[in-house]
């Protein structure tokens, strides 16, 4: 089955490329509410597991709370503060950025990357996840050079996380880009997991890392990144991207969804994250306040506080032509 369209490209009136994709949203008593394309097939959720992954550490004994938990559950931007957060749970555990295992890199922000003296794994964007990953081993009295094979005790209670809360066998296991085990499932299961992580107890590992991450959106990414400005646009929102076209959300009362462009493009992402959304909040009658206008969407269908013009700007990103505004990419009508 071909995936169907999610997300255009229009130039000057014209439509000149196209993104194709699934998404799977699920209604607040977990059935699924929307859906597009083969949700049911395995995918790397990449990124969009770290929450799984910080959940499987606090499991093994990692005591981190509040901005340093959510940078263990982010992709940071590395930013000055995200590198003074990384370096602090390094150093915690009595440990340094030489016993990093991810990649030297620089920074997302531009700011940063202008400014840094370079490259470095403390400025990576998984850093805090590989610190954290280190205290684990640390608190448990596991080795921390093999950390990141998928044979490691650690390594193998993600695995375990990643199919309880995902209801799904783990599909395949490869090697994400900044070298930790990555895990297979399908989107359908991405969803179910981010459900089951703002389900949770507040005081169980998931509603812990759930709290960190919407308390602390810029530490989970970046000061000006898509997915701190749509925690803050919508309040309880809990939302994490990950490479290849991925995002995952979930709203407190367990709305959730996932989606995964085909193509892996990473500017269809949040369009089609706004749109499913938006769709869920469709799915049970209201005043469609927050919708955009669209009736049928309820007045707590998001959150009565959210911000529907920034929703209206993530949906939609602006192409130039010259020194002018000649297109935009957006989602393809009738998506959802």
């Amino acid at each position: 089955m071909i995936n169907p369209v999610l997300v255009e490209v229009e130039r000057s009136g014209f439509v000149e490329s196209r993104h194709r994709g699934a998404a799977a949203g699920l209604a607040v008593d977990g059935t699924q509410a929307v859906r597009a394309g083969t949700v049911e097939e395995p995918i790397f959720p990449r990124s969009a597991n770290k929450p799984l992954q910080a959940v499987a550490m606090l499991r093994s004994g990692l005591e981190l709370e509040g901005e340093l938990l959510a940078l263990a559950a982010g992709s940071h931007s590395g930013e000055d503060f995200h590198v003074e957060g990384v370096e602090k749970i390094l150093a915690g555990a009595g440990l340094t950025a030489d016993d990093l295992r991810c990649p030297e890199s620089w920074p997302i922000d531009p700011g940063t990357a202008r400014s840094c003296s370079g490259p470095s794994r403390v400025r990576m964007n998984c850093s805090g996840k590989h610190a954290a990953m280190l205290a684990t081993c640390v608190a448990a009295g596991w080795p921390t050079a093999s950390y990141l094979d998928p044979e490691h005790p650690l390594q193998q209670a993600v695995r375990e996380v990643v199919a309880e809360l995902s209801g799904e066998r783990v599909a395949a296991t490869g090697v994400d880009g900044c070298g930790a085990p990555l895990f297979a499932i399908s989107t359908l299961g991405v969803a179910r997991a981010y459900r089951a992580l703002v389900l949770a107890a507040p005081d169980a590992a998931e509603g812990l890392v759930v709290d960190a991450m919407r308390t602390h959106p810029q530490w989970t990414s970046g000061t000006a990144r898509e997915e701190r400005r749509l925690m803050d646009a919508v309040p309880g929102l809990l939302v994490k991207c990950g490479a290849e076209g991925v995002d995952a959300f979930a709203l407190a009362d367990g709305r959730a969804g996932a989606v995964k462009i085909d193509d892996g493009a990473m500017r269809a992402r949040t369009p089609v994250t706004v749109a499913l959304l938006r769709a869920l909040a469709r799915s049970v009658p209201g005043d469609g306040a927050l919708d955009g206008g669209v009736p049928g969407t309820p007045a707590g269908g998001l959150p009565e506080a959210a911000d529907a013009g920034a929703l209206d700007e993530l949906a939609t990103e602006r192409l130039h032509g010259g020194d002018g505004v000649a297109g935009v990419i957006r989602p393809a009508p009738g998506a959802f």
